[in-house]
């Protein structure tokens, strides 16, 4: 997003996701919500684009040219793309001045090590911020989706970002009990497209997998799109289009339907192929992620105390982050579970919004700051 005026000297809270990366402007609200790309030249390592311009590249760059996601499964991958990212999304927020150096929360994963957490640190700072203070992504999105965390009840956040889904329950302002695995939207994107070329020998890229699973992916038969689920669908569709400067009919394509026509590479010929999709089939192919989201949950209610276990079956379990849209997920949790389900209003800015909050209410919520690095179970699909 063009920023028409300078924040500097203004505190910032930064959902740094696999996914997309979101700027939170104390007094401002979210001004930033961009793509996690940079498209890099090889031969010389200067940056070409980010954000928006830098997701086009992908699966579209000559050889000189590399489309890079510097975070992967909710971690800096790539630590100096990473910096280089960050400063230009402060830069940009911020505008020139960057003689006042502000204060800065990042979100990380519950279960991030403690290398991974000093190179959150290094990269924020290195990009130009005076502090730099972590909070875990369970913890901001409880904030953001505006749970009672600093009262003596328990609550349970499910948060399915890019690369990462946290499961935590939240009690008196901290985590009781939390399990972080390595399954989200992108091994989600990475099943539909191994599904495809296993069934029908056809390559397809990530943006196209991604489409795909935005159209007609689903978790149950008996799924719906809730109202909170398609209002943030048209928000994400629309300003991804808008901003690349892409034709806003195309949304049109990604609408709740029952199949969805693609394009790819065929295996056997080389040549281009088009193929129709049904809702069944990428419902089957999203199936093992799924389960691995749904025994997540299991594993974390189990190890939750029966107090808290209670005041979770009374409050259920909120569901936020861009997977919380996936259609049916929500119905396929509550009848495994047997708990209440509720998508957050708006899922996809929940945990940019609480990062936001606690630099709006720094003093309050200081002690959901700087979290340590904890012992959790991770897994990868």
């Amino acid at each position: 997003m063009a920023q028409s005026k300078s924040f500097s000297g203004r505190d910032m809270g930064i959902d740094l996701g696999t996914a997309n990366t979101l700027v939170y402007v104390r007094g401002k609200g979210v001004v930033l919500n961009e793509p996690s790309v940079v498209a890099v030249n090889a031969e010389d390592g200067s940056v070409l684009s980010v954000g928006f311009e830098a997701k086009e590249t992908i699966g579209r760059t000559p050889s000189t040219i590399v489309a890079i996601r510097p975070l992967r499964d909710g971690v800096i991958a790539d630590f100096e793309i990473a910096e280089r990212m960050l400063r230009h999304f402060i830069k940009k927020v911020m505008g020139n001045r960057l003689f006042s150096r502000p204060r800065v929360v990042v979100c990380v994963p519950s279960g991030i090590t403690g290398v991974e957490r000093r190179a959150v640190i290094e990269a924020a700072s290195q990009a130009g911020a005076r502090q730099v203070h972590l909070v875990e992504e369970p913890m901001a999105a409880a904030i953001g989706a505006g749970l009672p965390v600093s009262e003596p009840t328990g609550c349970m956040v499910v948060d399915i970002g890019g690369g990462t889904t946290e499961v935590a329950v939240i009690s008196l302002g901290g985590i009781v009990t939390a399990r972080s695995v390595r399954t989200a939207g992108d091994a989600m994107d990475a099943a539909i497209m191994s599904y495809i070329k296993k069934e029908y020998a056809l390559a397809i890229g990530e943006r196209t997998a991604e489409e795909i699973k935005m159209s007609i992916g689903s978790a149950s038969p008996t799924g719906y799109w809730s109202e909170a689920g398609l209002a943030a669908l048209a928000r994400r569709v629309k300003n991804g289009q808008d901003e690349a400067g892409g034709d806003p009919e195309e949304t049109q394509g990604l609408r709740p339907g029952d199949r969805c026509t693609i394009r790819g590479r065929d295996q056997v010929s080389g040549l281009p192929k088009t193929l129709e999709l049904t809702a069944d089939e990428i419902r089957h192919a999203l199936s093992e992620p799924v389960d691995a989201i749904v025994m997540a949950v299991r594993q974390t209610l189990d190890e939750t105390p029966p107090e808290l276990s209670g005041d979770i079956m009374d409050r259920g379990i909120v569901l936020t982050g861009g997977g919380a849209l996936l259609r049916g997920l929500d119905v396929r949790l509550s009848s495994e579970l047997d708990i209440p389900v509720i998508i957050a209003d708006d899922p996809l800015d929940c945990v940019a919004v609480g990062t936001g909050r606690c630099v709006e209410n720094f003093a309050s919520l200081r002690t959901v700051l700087d979290a340590q690095p904890r012992l959790l179970s991770t897994g990868r699909l």
